[in-house]
């Protein structure tokens, strides 16, 4: 046996403290949807914050798949699929879920890699926001025979955020006991 220095530990990544903004209460429409998108964005990541990749892995209970890093990773496809698949009309694939798999952003994330993914998200939402930054509210796409138009998305975004972030408040407080907005 070799007396020195023990093994250096890997270190152990943490979901990082983000600084959430308080939602305009005036403006115009555009900028009143942008607000309260980015709020629920990071309202997301508040509840992130902190926790271990391994943490963030945990599962709401049985038999549910649910958990922090199947948030992120479920809201990354629904930003990228609602913002520039369907509005912004690019041909991007997803990242998580196929035709073969459809929930592997939530069945998958045992031997995912939560700063990668966490990395991911936040890279996402950077292309989501300047793609829909030049697209007029009103503009239309189709998807499965279904008119939606820009505003929609945004509300729709919106919607899902707000959803999500209520499971996120329950799974962060399963994991540490934390709790708050």
């Amino acid at each position: 046996m070799t007396v020195g220095q023990p093994p250096a530990r890997p270190a152990i990544w943490t979901a990082p403290v983000v600084h959430r903004e308080h939602k305009a209460k005036a403006g115009d429409e555009r900028s009143m949807l942008d607000s309260m998108l980015e709020f629920h964005r990071a309202t997301l990541l508040t509840k992130c914050a902190g926790l271990t990749a391994e943490q963030l892995k945990q599962h709401a209970t049985d038999p549910s798949s649910m958990s922090l890093l199947g948030l992120i990773r479920h809201l990354t496809e629904v930003e990228r699929s609602w913002f520039r698949r369907g509005a912004a009309g690019e041909d991007v694939d997803m990242f998580y879920c196929s035709e073969a798999n459809p929930d592997g952003d939530f069945d998958d994330v045992g031997d995912a890699d939560a700063e990668a993914d966490y990395a991911t998200y936040l890279a996402e939402v950077g292309r989501v926001r300047a793609a829909a930054a030049g697209l007029p509210l009103a503009q239309t796409f189709t998807r499965n025979d279904t008119v939606f138009n820009v505003r929609w998305v945004y509300l729709h975004l919106i919607e899902e955020y707000a959803r999500h972030n209520g499971h996120a408040d329950l799974l962060r407080e399963r994991i540490d006991g934390v709790t708050g907005e």
